[in-house]
């Protein structure tokens, strides 16, 4: 069974061309990384920063020319138009063992682009990475089978179903069920210390600080 606890993340971190982050949660996670991969046009916002990286990632693109020739040693063109760039940054990290990592930047500007990148974190988990993206207001975490969900009463989430033909939990306002429509999972609170989640397949977590 999996534990969740928000407060706990992976500090191998991707960095998104989205709204750079400006709440607390996902400002530390950026700055606890260990290992950070940069996604294309993000390191035009990032750069200067004064914070260190390991490499920038993507078909590049979107990258301003003069960061093109001072960091041309740590960018890493991937022309491939079958992924995008989280996903390229995702495979970066696959490639050297890294399973468990922790996204930001991955949502804001384009309402097509966010929808997306949140989606891709079931396929990663169906491949065997875990990735949870962060954003100003909340967390989504993807999740297979049943799982512990480490929280405080009052806390707000929304469930989606990814899936399950078995979905129940124990420790929240309202009963959920294996929704055949992503909205009818929205809206949730927490009743409990922790919440018990009893499933067949994969569904999503979104919890809001």
């Amino acid at each position: 069974m999996t534990t969740i606890d928000i407060n706990q993340y992976s500090t191998n971190v991707i960095l998104g061309n989205g709204d750079f982050p400006s709440s607390q949660i996902p400002k530390n996670v950026l700055n606890s990384a260990s290992r950070l991969v940069v996604c294309d046009g993000a390191a035009n916002s990032f750069i200067g920063s004064g914070q260190d990286f390991e490499v920038i990632i993507g078909d590049c693109d979107s990258i301003d020319r003069t960061i093109m020739e001072k960091e041309s040693h740590r960018i890493i063109i991937v022309n491939d138009q079958k992924t995008n760039d989280q996903t390229k940054a995702v495979n970066y990290f696959n490639s050297h063992g890294i399973k468990n990592m922790s996204i930001i930047g991955a949502t804001g500007q384009r309402e097509d682009h966010s929808l997306g990148n949140i989606s891709l974190l079931i396929e990663y988990l169906k491949q065997g990475t875990t990735a949870r993206i962060y954003t100003d207001h909340g967390v989504f975490v993807p999740l297979f089978k049943n799982s512990v969900l480490k929280t405080t009463p009052h806390a707000k989430i929304s469930i989606f179903n990814f899936g399950c033909k078995t979905l129940t939990a124990t420790g929240l306002k309202y009963p959920i069920r294996p929704f055949d429509s992503l909205w009818q999972g929205t809206l949730n609170e927490t009743t409990e210390n922790k919440v018990i989640f009893e499933a067949d397949n994969y569904y999503m977590l979104y919890i809001a600080y």
